[in-house]
């Protein structure tokens, strides 16, 4: 006689898949040049820095970038970006507030203040339209004074994708470095194959500079960019521009 069998099915690998799944999709959201904050409205100092002459052609404006995402994405933004995740996690609201309050002191020109404290309000209502509208801690950030600076509501839109750290700051600082690459696209400017090169070795430079961001502490985070501050502080009063910084 033959012993009948029963087959179990189990959807935990399932479930599991489609966590990973969702928090992956919302990441490649977040990172998306589509995301209606207005992004792509800014240049950075890098229009400033083309009419000064220091970037004229791929080469120069593959090695501005570069610097600047050593001295500012590694130093500042991603380890900032890093601390707000872990504090949005726990819901940690003196926490986040104290972060916001440095993001905004250290912007280093009225430009660079604009830009973070619009695109930060624009990320606050998209996150109100969205399936977690409903989540407190966007009473939290919406609570922010005067506005929720960029990086903070950014971290906050990785911690409701379930995002891993890593992960997090890997998808703030590629949409940084497409951003910049359609930015140099309209200001040097730069043909598609040219701006795909440059995006390609700004790209190559995120893991090293995310794993720096991971390992820097409060006390070693830091914003400190003179020519940059410069350059964006000339761009307010250019004559011509495309861009809003």
């Amino acid at each position: 006689m033959v012993t009948p069998t029963t087959t179990t099915t189990t959807t935990t690998g399932m479930a599991t898949s489609t966590a990973d799944a969702n928090a992956l999709l919302q990441l490649m959201w977040l990172a998306s040049p589509a995301l209606p904050v207005g992004g792509f409205s800014y240049s950075e100092g890098l229009e400033a820095a083309v009419d000064a002459g220091l970037v004229h052609d791929r080469g120069s404006a593959t090695t501005w970038l570069r610097e600047q995402a050593t001295l500012v994405l590694a130093r500042s933004e991603l380890p900032l970006l890093h601390a707000a995740h872990l504090a949005w996690r726990q819901h940690d609201a003196p926490r986040i507030a104290e972060l916001n309050a440095w993001a905004l002191a250290t912007r280093e020109s009225a430009e660079f203040r604009l830009q973070t404290e619009q695109m930060g309000r624009s990320l606050l209502e998209w996150h109100r339209q969205g399936p977690q509208a409903g989540d407190a801690r966007l009473a939290t950030l919406a609570a922010l004074v005067p506005a929720p600076a960029w990086p903070v509501a950014f971290a906050l839109g990785t911690a409701l994708a379930d995002a891993g750290e890593r992960e997090a700051l890997l998808a703030f600082a590629f949409a940084w470095c497409e951003a910049m690459s359609q930015a140099a696209i309209k200001a040097v400017p730069l043909g598609q194959a040219a701006a795909r090169q440059m995006l390609a070795a700004l790209v190559a430079d995120l893991p090293g500079l995310v794993e720096q961001a991971l390992a820097t502490p409060d006390a070693q985070r830091q914003a400190f960019t003179p020519l940059l501050a410069i350059h964006s502080a000339r761009h307010e009063s250019q004559y011509s521009r495309l861009f809003r910084s």
